[in-house]
């Protein structure tokens, strides 16, 4: 029996997302037990995650809010701010029922969960399978580029000047961007279907990436093979490279006192990885044409600072085209956004029984900002 969403009646919302968050953490437990390592915040040496997610939110929360009641508020006169009270509460109302509100707060929980317990697995896997398989996909490369080297190829054909910094602005973008689309897709939307899809298919990727880290694991070109890189200008990417570096080694000389967590593994890449997964569901909820073309092309570009900069290798893309792909599917499946094991996201009011076989093409739906309409 299913419910409205398509998906079992027994299956809430973020199940897979949740599941995925208590598989890493279960994972951080005992490899933690076993190799005798710390579990930390991943991000404790910046704001504590407790005090800065919490932030995250509020601020998210604001944003939709206030714009909004500015709006109606008009321009700044007699009576203003009785007004901007006034439609304050309006808006809160309007926008801020208990349902969305639970909806972002379950998101919200079930990613950061995945989010700390993908960051401690990481860190711990140079600790779980010792060898590094840098070699091994360094020649894999070789042999994709005919012999020659994807990144001194990449150098050759766009040079080291403004191409780098451009690229390193990408890299760095992408850090920035994961975030806001998932405040879009948790606060910002009232397409919920859709939101829970993109946050599930993320929580995916994260379980793929850590299993994979544990399996082969590698440190990257920039760090196998720096003199490829040398000749590279600083750029934003220059000081983290080498703050991840300096982490990597802290950690494996003393996991408790070097008091951080270590974040450098190559295969897969999951800057290309989650980049697919954001392409992929946003052809598939429709989301405006530029949109759409804009996330591409940010792709292609991420796909290029990537194997650029030394972060991964060419193969490395290759495997996280596949794993962001495999985390949209999973997801859409245990999210009931599907016809059979066809993906299909499906309308808020919409039945799982309603679903007609000349529905199966999602394009043949009409277009619509799903993610970002009231």
């Amino acid at each position: 029996m299913n419910n409205e969403y398509g998906a079992p009646r027994w299956l809430p919302r973020f199940a897979l997302a949740w599941g995925a968050g208590l598989a890493l953490a279960v994972a951080t437990v005992v490899i933690s037990l076993t190799e005798d390592l710390p579990i930390r915040d991943p991000d404790d040496d910046i704001v504590p995650g407790y005090i800065r997610y919490p932030a995250i939110v509020l601020g998210a929360i604001l944003a939709d809010i206030v714009p909004r009641v500015l709006h109606r508020a008009g321009r700044p006169g007699a009576g203003w701010l009785l007004r901007v009270v006034m439609h304050w509460g309006e808006v809160v109302r309007e926008r801020w029922q208990r349902d969305h509100l639970l909806f972002a707060l379950n998101g919200g929980l079930a990613w950061y969960l995945c989010y700390a317990a993908f960051r401690n697995v990481k860190s711990m896997a140079p600790f779980v399978h010792e060898k590094i398989y840098d070699d091994q996909l360094a020649d894999v490369d070789r042999f994709l580029f005919a012999g020659h080297d994807p990144a001194s190829v990449l150098h050759e054909w766009f040079g080291t000047g403004w191409v780098a910094h451009l690229l390193a602005i990408v890299y760095v973008a992408w850090i920035v961007m994961v975030p806001i689309t998932i405040a879009i897709a948790l606060v910002w939307t009232r397409h919920t279907r859709a939101g829970e899809w993109l946050v599930t298919a993320i929580a995916v990727d994260w379980v793929l990436g850590a299993a994979i880290y544990l399996l082969v694991p590698t440190v990257g070109p920039i760090y196998s093979d720096p003199a490829t890189f040398a000749s590279l200008p600083e750029t934003f990417v220059t000081p983290l490279q080498e703050d991840l570096w300096s982490d990597r080694l802290a950690v494996m000389a003393d996991p408790v006192g070097a008091g951080t967590l270590q974040t450098v593994a190559a295969f897969a890449s999951l800057h290309v990885g989650i980049m697919v997964t954001i392409c992929i569901v946003g052809e598939l909820i429709a989301l405006p044409r530029w949109v759409r073309v804009s996330s591409w092309v940010f792709l292609g570009l991420t796909i290029l600072s990537t194997v650029y900069f030394g972060w991964h290798f060419a193969v490395d893309a290759v495997g996280g085209v596949a794993l962001g792909a495999t985390g949209v599917w999973a997801a859409g499946i245990a999210t009931g956004n599907r016809v059979g094991w066809r993906l299909r996201l499906r309308r808020e009011e919409e039945p799982a029984s309603a679903a007609r076989p000349e529905e199966l093409d999602v394009r043949s739906e009409p277009p619509g900002d799903h993610l970002a309409r009231d």
